[in-house]
């Protein structure tokens, strides 16, 4: 009895304790897990809107970390055009996108920033639209103007990335390998690294001057792939073709007749100081001799050639006696080198005379 009486006596207590606070947890008869369960919905829908694709997004620098982040206005008109996205949130899906961000930030899956440049640059009209360099706003609420949300989890990562993290070692050592490849795969290496770094080439060379044409002739600043040079992008917007709208004032008319002078000189100098034809093949022959040198390499060749040279000391330690042959067989191999690299100094100082020889009369003529 007296064990019933004082269990009654603390049930009573916890009860007018619960009256006098005036509330109620509302999670209280809530198991855990269904708690964990309802905590975790604000997690599932942050993750899916940060993967769709319709959320304009960009990455910046919050305090020495990239980190990706939206705008307040580009949030509303999100979930305004994807109203179904809410339904992940079950019971919370009657939510504005105002309240459901203040959510977000409670749970720490958020943080409002700010841009760290306030003012407007020289030559400017306005602020930039998607700052690069970022800070953390005082006040953690939601708000439409000027506002912007980074995310602060780590986005899952996809498969291919996670492929692509054990195929980067593979690509290293195959590298390191291309000595000892065949004749033909060293020359599809090579032909399709050449036409790589031809194609990129041209393509900064035709954006450059894409850019000249439009700023001397229009007076405005087109790039075309924009971020192709960029450092912090991603592989979407480092391969967008469209320029971005040109913001800065537009040049006067001196300035572009002056770089429009300076182009054309430039132009002129090159042509003038070009390489004649037998510079080029000259160069060309240079270029060739290294590729062929590299192309041609074997371990096979290299084995043979340290198997030669050890033979050649064995030859030159030997006592002269021992040749009983013609002299041609008693000659040392040291003097054959010695020899053909004499015929190439020869023939190496005939082609430069008869070089200088065909410029004087070029000139001349």
């Amino acid at each position: 009895m007296k064990k019933s009486g004082g269990a009654e006596k603390k049930r009573v207590r916890r009860s007018s304790a619960a009256t006098q606070n005036g509330s109620r947890d509302p999670n209280s008869d809530t198991p855990p897990r269904k708690q964990a369960a309802q905590k975790d919905l604000f997690q599932l829908f942050a993750e899916k809107v940060r993967d769709h694709k319709d959320l304009v997004s960009r990455w910046a620098v919050l305090q020495e970390t990239r980190v990706e982040y939206f705008r307040g206005k580009d949030f509303v008109s999100f979930l305004r055009n994807h109203p179904e996205l809410k339904d992940i949130l079950e019971s919370d899906r009657s939510l504005e996108a105002e309240d459901i961000t203040n959510a977000l930030l409670r749970k720490n899956l958020l943080v409002r920033c700010d841009r760290v440049v306030k003012t407007v640059r020289p030559g400017k009209k306005k602020l930039s639209t998607w700052p690069a360099h970022l800070e953390i706003f005082p006040d953690q609420i939601f708000s439409e103007v000027d506002a912007f949300f980074a995310w602060t989890f780590v986005k899952r990562r996809p498969l291919w990335q996670t492929l692509l993290s054990f195929f980067w070692p593979v690509l290293t050592l195959a590298i390191c390998l291309f000595p000892v490849y065949p004749h033909r795969c060293k020359l599809l290496i090579l032909y399709s690294c050449a036409g790589v770094l031809l194609l990129i080439l041209s393509l900064l060379l035709l954006r450059a001057t894409a850019f000249g044409a439009c700023y001397i002739i229009l007076g405005r600043r087109v790039w075309f792939f924009p971020n192709i040079l960029a450092e912090e992008a991603t592989l979407r917007e480092l391969f967008r073709f469209w320029p971005q709208k040109d913001e800065e004032e537009r040049p006067k008319w001196t300035t572009r007749l002056f770089y429009a002078v300076v182009a054309v000189l430039v132009i002129l100098l090159l042509r003038h100081h070009a390489p004649d034809e037998a510079a080029r093949a000259r160069y060309q022959k240079r270029v060739s001799n290294i590729i062929d040198d590299v192309l041609e390499w074997s371990p096979r060749l290299a084995l043979s050639g340290m198997m030669e040279k050890q033979q050649t000391v064995i030859n030159a330690t030997e006592p002269n006696d021992s040749f009983a042959g013609s002299p041609e067989e008693a000659a040392s191999p040291s003097s054959k080198v010695e020899e053909t690299y004499s015929e190439q100094y020869e023939a190496e100082v005939i082609e430069n005379v008869e070089d200088a020889e065909q410029h004087k009369n070029d000139d001349h003529i």
